[in-house]
């Protein structure tokens, strides 16, 4: 395991600021999305629960902060179903077990997930005042997370749950060293096992989500959920320029398998959405996880481990109206 943890340092030393946001600006995702307990599924997320890990490296001695854009749900960004009537409820966990149980790496909210040390949680409504603003859970002590080698530091647990109501909610994260601004810890990390998210509404506007392929990998299972047959879902990797896997219709699950080569090991693949430029579906939100031979789900990483397959990858950063091009 240690070419892989040498394989996270080496990225997010070098664009660290990315890895800190989720969903990160090189995945063109605009926002992640979480339904309350009572939405429908065909609005595109399968359980109403999502869950990130953030990892703090060892060596970090400051403490951090997890900040949250938006978390309300009733405001601007969010897809409203009715009048807006929901609650989302988000919790920080730390601690022995946080990561580590099992449970944690599945595709339904089910069993000890909510493992660990719960360090803070929140609920908000319709009628908050966070309607396109920031809110921050914290301060966290590094050590307060769970101590995970291989993944080069602490772990800490979020799980934002719809626990009332049927509106979806929109919003995204930051890890930060700071309780008042996006400040990035230095070789921080953020990753999930399932992802559901909203897709662009340009067709102009490729997302790109990033498994990260295991040394024991010699295949893999991409499972996507009610992308609405709104185009295409293309694979790039070190050794492959094109592969498609099979995208999902309106409330489905679309699986396809593809073979994993030796050159492909300990690295990120590309998994490409492709909006249909003849009639793209606005508010699209979709689910997505991946598995390999024996069924575990694979950590999915908001930057690729060691660089994009791509050779002419470049990454841009736009904040306060300036591009910062690595």
């Amino acid at each position: 395991m240690k070419s892989f943890l040498v394989a996270i340092l080496s990225i997010f030393f070098v664009a660290g600021c990315f890895a800190q946001q989720v969903p990160a600006p090189e995945e063109n995702i605009p926002y992640l999305v979480t339904f309350a307990k009572n939405g429908v599924q065909s609005w595109g997320d399968d359980d109403f629960s999502q869950t990130w890990f953030f990892v703090v490296p060892k060596f970090q001695s400051k403490p951090v902060y997890i900040r949250i854009f938006d978390p309300e749900t009733g405001g601007e960004l969010d897809e409203k179903k009715g009048e807006f009537n929901s609650k989302t409820q988000y919790s920080v966990y730390g601690g022995k077990g946080c990561f580590s149980t099992k449970d944690v790496r599945d595709n339904q909210p089910k069993g000890n997930y909510k493992s660990g040390n719960l360090l803070y949680t929140k609920t908000f409504g319709s009628n908050d005042i966070y309607d396109g603003e920031w809110y921050t859970f914290g301060p966290f002590n590094p050590k307060e997370g769970e101590f995970v080698n291989e993944y080069g530091g602490y772990i800490f647990k979020i799980v934002a749950e719809g626990i009332s109501g049927d509106d979806g909610n929109l919003y995204s994260y930051f890890l930060s060293e700071s309780p008042i601004e996006n400040k990035p810890v230095e070789g921080g990390n953020a990753f999930t096992f399932e992802y559901t998210f909203r897709l662009s509404d340009s067709p102009d506007n490729i997302a790109h989500l990033y498994p990260f392929i295991e040394d024991n990998v010699i295949s893999v299972k991409i499972s996507n959920f009610d992308f609405d047959n709104d185009g295409n879902i293309n694979i790039i990797s070190i050794a492959k320029k094109k592969e498609l896997s099979k995208s999902s219709g309106d409330n489905v699950w679309a699986t396809s398998e593809h073979k994993i080569v030796e050159q492909e090991k300990k690295t990120t693949l590309d998994v490409q959405f492709i909006k249909s430029k003849k009639v793209p579906i606005k508010n699209n939100n979709v689910t997505l996880y991946v598995t390999n031979q024996y069924g575990d789900m694979l950590p999915i990483y908001t930057m690729p481990i060691g660089g994009s397959p791509n050779s002419n990858y470049k990454v841009q950063f736009n904040q306060k109206k300036k591009t910062t091009t690595y």
